[in-house]
């Protein structure tokens, strides 16, 4: 048995007795659980009728959630890939470079490769965050995914990290003098696509937390 499941086993067979849940935190620490350790081991237990310790819902992991919820999260980051490859195309028009060749100046074969691919992405990522969304209202379960979980912090970091890079990038310019109308027009959209995605992770991440 590991340390983890005898842990688990002492908490709930020391709630059965009656035991205070200050006592029991106080005899974890003592050998050496961290708080976070026992916060998480006192969580899974509710006081039931007689104070009989009953079991909290944990994380589940379904290969159909771990399905859905990949090609969900795929969905959303080709969305926002191709929402930034098209604004820069279109940024390119909208402020000219006189080095650019003058092919790049129109509609070009990177604008309609990002509008073919949006047009199949967007309405597949609405289409599964609405499924989603029933399924976690209709089922609590759903809302318990360790697959969620773990994809989204994944799409979160890459969100934090592309602020984090967006910002240097724009700070290295400015020292160096290269801080355009159009560099700037690129950063602002590569962090607003960021800002966006971090946010709608934090509210899916905080829903699951609630379920």
């Amino acid at each position: 048995m590991r340390p983890e499941e005898r842990r688990d086993a002492f908490v709930r067979e020391a709630l059965a007795r009656g035991t205070a849940r200050a006592e029991i935190s106080a005899a974890l620490a003592d050998v050496g659980w961290s708080e976070a350790e026992i916060a998480r081991a006192l969580g899974q237990w509710a006081d039931g009728p007689g104070g009989m310790p009953v079991p909290r819902p944990q994380p589940a992991l379904g290969a159909r959630d771990a399905f859905l919820y990949g090609v969900l999260f795929l969905a959303l980051g080709a969305s926002i890939g191709y929402i930034i490859s098209l604004g820069f195309s279109l940024i390119n028009v909208w402020f000219p470079d006189a080095a650019d060749r003058p092919w790049r100046s129109g509609f070009s074969w990177t604008m309609r490769w990002s509008i073919a691919n949006l047009v199949i992405f967007v309405p597949l990522f609405l289409l599964l965050d609405r499924r989603m969304v029933v399924n976690r209202q209709s089922d609590p379960a759903g809302g318990r995914s360790s697959t969620r979980a773990w994809l989204g912090h994944v799409l979160l970091f890459l969100a934090a990290a592309a602020l984090i890079c967006d910002a240097v990038a724009v700070l290295y310019a400015f020292l160096s003098g290269d801080l355009t109308i159009r560099f700037v027009a690129k950063a602002a959209l590569v962090a607003a696509a960021a800002g966006l995605v971090f946010l709608y992770l934090r509210g899916l991440m905080a829903e699951g937390a609630r379920a």
